[in-house]
């Protein structure tokens, strides 16, 4: 595993041994990039379920302004913090080390708006997706991000996600293998500040 491009291109990453932590790809992780790569530069990310912390590290090796990694596997914080130290990332990120629920009821005090946001829990972890999707698609977690923000959730090619998260709409969804990235957005009826009652 390792970084695929910017900073700290080609630069190695390690991962907790055993099965309990899944990494994304390296394919997948350049598929994913390559569809960002017009948004990272100066962006805000989110790498929730963050594992090793690649995507986020691919982020800010990419030219993110800051990006909040959330996790609470011991193995998996442990490799997280040895891949921001080998590569020397001593600033321009937080680590969430109480997991993904902590930093969602977070997201409206970080004191600025999110543009991306990936998520990539247990792939049979069904009620994972459903619950963190469903928070982003509130008037709560929508106000924590960006009009134009992106939510990509990376799941197994065999499951589908919903079509809507509240007002959060699935736009698209790249296949890989067994692997999917499934992309969200607010839509533009969806950006209306003002809530209906």
């Amino acid at each position: 595993m390792r970084v695929i491009a910017g900073t700290y291109r080609s630069r190695i990453l390690t991962a907790p041994k055993g099965t309990e932590t899944r990494p994304t790809s390296d394919r997948l992780r350049e598929t994913l990039f390559n569809v960002l790569s017009p948004r990272l530069e100066g962006c805000r990310f989110i790498d929730l379920y963050a594992g090793t912390g690649a995507v986020g590290i691919e982020a800010i090796s990419r030219g993110a302004a800051h990006v909040w990694f959330s996790e609470n596997g011991p193995a998996a914080i442990t490799a997280l913090r040895t891949n921001l130290a080998a590569l020397k990332i001593t600033r321009g990120f937080t680590l969430e080390d109480r997991g993904t629920g902590a930093l969602l009821q977070r997201l409206g005090k970080l004191g600025q708006l999110i543009d991306l946001l990936y998520l990539d829990p247990p792939y049979e972890a069904e009620a994972e997706y459903e619950a963190t999707l469903n928070f982003l698609g509130s008037a709560r977690g929508r106000a924590a991000l960006s009009p134009d923000a992106l939510v990509i959730a990376e799941h197994s090619s065999k499951s589908k996600l919903s079509a809507r998260y509240g007002s959060l709409h699935h736009t698209r969804t790249k296949k890989q293998g067994e692997a999917a990235l499934s992309f969200f957005a607010y839509p533009e009826e969806a950006k209306d500040p003002v809530e209906q009652e």
